[in-house]
């Protein structure tokens, strides 16, 4: 495990200093100031891609899990399954125990504050955090970035690093850039973003540390 986490340690180590950014701006800033200000920006373009990216949480991103199954990898479609469903679970109770507004009521309450919306996207009044979107986009794109550790140190291509290195930064960024699409969306606050982002990340970390030996017959060494 330790050597799997090694080689990994690119995506982990990004993924914390990400973390750590994004706690900073909410430690820093007001939760509707940091809304607006991470909602500075828009245009046609980034409205349409973010509209569209954040959907892949809501049913492309589970199709893409069970692409394996048409190479007889069913440990990795269950692999993803067990995390996204344990996930899932927890983020439901957190959901319901807080139940949280949404941007939408929260602005409500100050209509001197111009508040940012994407033409087309149905706005959400309750359960706000953490963020399930957030949480799916984590889930599904730490584990690949396991499943690539994992084929990494397997085949011991060890010339090609750099390549697997990006590929790390290139699946961080995908996952980022979902979790951004719902403050984007004014669907979320950056606190619900960033802990469904945590529970994404952690939860398939813990699912390989405890059951990877059994899920995807990884051999500790």
């Amino acid at each position: 495990m330790k050597g799997l986490l090694r080689i990994g340690s690119v995506y982990y180590i990004a993924y914390i200093m990400l973390l750590m950014v994004v706690i900073g701006m909410i430690c820093v800033y007001p939760k509707l100031e940091l809304h607006l200000l991470l909602n500075s920006h828009h245009t046609a373009i980034l409205d349409i891609f973010f509209k569209y990216y954040s959907m892949m949480a809501e049913g492309p991103l589970y199709a893409l899990a069970l692409f394996p199954l048409f190479w007889k990898k069913i440990k990795i479609t269950v692999f993803f399954a067990l995390c996204e469903l344990s996930a899932g679970g927890f983020l439901q109770i957190l959901k319901h125990l807080f139940s949280s507004e949404r941007p939408l009521i929260a602005f409500e309450r100050y209509p001197d504050m111009t508040f940012p919306v994407v033409e087309g996207v149905n706005l959400h009044a309750g359960n706000s955090f953490p963020s399930g979107h957030a949480s799916t986009f984590f889930i599904f794109f730490t584990c690949c970035a396991i499943l690539l550790a994992l084929h990494y140190r397997q085949t011991a291509k060890q010339g090609r690093y750099s390549m697997f290195a990006l590929l790390n930064i290139s699946l961080l960024i995908l996952a980022a850039l979902g979790a951004f699409s719902r403050i984007y969306l004014s669907q979320h606050f950056l606190s619900d973003v960033c802990v469904g982002s945590i529970i994404g990340f952690v939860t398939p970390c813990l699912m390989f540390y405890f059951a990877g030996n059994k899920i995807l017959k990884y051999q500790n060494s």
